[in-house]
């Protein structure tokens, strides 16, 4: 950095009407975006000397880029509608990058942004070169032959936060071994929660994080990782961390002494060393020819019996403009068309939560033209293949398609747990059977 001391300027990128407050500092020949954890504001970051120590060594090693993800700290409330919380963070995220032009980034994802940082990771292989953890994980809750909490402890945790948010108490619950030792760290915690965001909303928003489950995106995380874990950080245990380092593949696990969810509170060379020794062994990476995507299908209701009743051309003049209507509804919703497919569409997302919007924005549009659609959506790897896609994620959103009635978009199981927090309602459609997919796949529609 050309002045060691100086704290960078709050800057602010754009998304639509809302602003993103982010800082970028450093002149290492990586770029490092970090995503803090919640109650973590860039505004107060660099009045605790420990976290400044931090960061300015961050930045001898990388170009730092950090945000307020909007509705906390300096940023913007978002003001379309409801997203799912990593959806949202992501797109903040990339925001960010594109303002500092940064065409590939490490993601450094702590304690709750831990599950954005792998989605980020899984959904945009093209911007991501590198992954860091720490103390983080892919599910909250357990689940069988996963060591994760208990619901009940999540849901007395939920009622804690509500309480003890912005006060010591938390704070001993986040940071115990630095805050029985660190007067300034306490005052620190305390207030950078406060200014985060109002203790009713913070506890709803974790709420909404605790039922998310990343689990089936490890795979699809194609680039060097790092995970890094505290042997008796209690709110996240160490196992989590450990099941992420045996779930990504070539991942590299760090296990490290204390109880607290941050990483550079003592002890912290090991730590340290360790993102050092990463960021300096990272080598350019091959173009990705796979990604995690909500992969999203639908067709026209009734098609054939429409086309013998109007005519091929009355019905070519139809079909046009359901493509034109369908083609800007996606566009809208930052999604891609993979192909026109005759009397539907096939179409990818970053995230399901956009998926679900678009698939339902596009059945309103298109029933004044008297069409009804059917829609089938799945989150899972699609294999690149230029401009079209191609794997098993893709063959199982079409037969979800299959198994869905006129006017519903039906969803695997998958899509109701990264959508938690958006305001989006399913209703169980029990277990169905997809042709030439394996086993049962329970399968769920989005209430309108």
């Amino acid at each position: 950095m050309a002045d060691a001391g100086a704290i960078p300027e709050t800057r602010y990128a754009t998304l639509g009407d809302d602003r993103i407050a982010y800082q970028v500092f450093g002149d290492g020949d990586v770029d490092l975006i970090f995503l803090p954890a919640s109650g973590d504001c860039i505004g107060l970051r660099w009045d605790w000397p420990g976290y400044s120590s931090f960061l300015r060594h961050l930045a001898t090693q990388a170009r730092v880029i950090s945000l307020d993800r909007r509705g906390s700290g300096e940023s913007d409330a978002p003001s379309s509608e409801p997203l799912p919380s990593w959806e949202m963070w992501a797109d903040d995220a990339r925001a960010v990058l594109d303002a500092v032009s940064s065409e590939r980034a490490v993601i450094f994802g702590n304690a709750d942004s831990g599950p954005t940082a792998i989605l980020f990771a899984a959904s945009h292989p093209s911007r991501t070169r590198g992954l860091i953890l720490s103390n983080t994980t892919a599910r909250f809750a357990a689940a069988p032959g996963y060591p994760g909490v208990p619901e009940d402890v999540l849901a007395q945790m939920s009622a804690f936060v509500q309480e003890a948010w912005g006060t010591d108490a938390l704070i001993e619950y986040g940071i115990p071994d630095t805050a029985a030792r660190d007067s300034l760290a306490r005052y620190w915690y305390r207030r950078s929660q406060r200014f985060y965001m109002p203790p009713r909303e913070a506890a709803k928003f974790l709420e909404g994080e605790q039922v998310v489950d990343v689990r089936d995106a490890l795979a699809s995380v194609q680039v060097p990782t790092l995970v890094i874990h505290r042997s008796g950080f209690e709110p996240i245990p160490s196992a989590q961390g450990r099941y992420l380092y045996e779930h990504i593949e070539g991942a590299t696990f760090v296990l490290i002494e204390g109880r607290d969810g941050l990483v550079f509170t003592e002890p912290a060379d090991e730590a340290l060393a360790s993102i050092d020794a990463f960021l300096r062994g990272l080598k350019d990476v091959a173009e990705p020819d796979r990604a995690l995507a909500a992969i999203l299908y639908t067709d026209i209701v009734g098609s054939t019996e429409r086309l013998s009743a109007m005519g091929d051309r009355e019905w070519r003049n139809l079909l046009d403009s359901h493509d034109v209507v369908a083609r800007t509804i996606v566009e809208q919703h930052r999604g891609k068309i993979v192909k026109l497919t005759g009397d539907g569409i096939l179409a990818t997302f970053d995230g399901p939560g956009r998926a679900i919007r678009c698939a339902v924005t596009l059945g309103d549009a298109l029933r004044p033209l008297g069409l009804e659609i059917r829609a089938g959506l799945h989150t899972g790897e699609v294999e690149l293949r230029g401009a079209d896609i191609a794997g098993i994620g893709a063959h199982i959103a079409a037969r979800v398609l299959e198994a869905a009635q006129p006017g519903e978009l039906l969803v695997s199981a998958a899509v109701p747990m990264l959508v938690a927090g958006s305001g989006i309602e399913f209703v169980d459609r029990g277990e169905h059977e997809l042709k030439g997919v394996p086993g049962g796949w329970r399968l769920f529609a989005v209430e309108n």
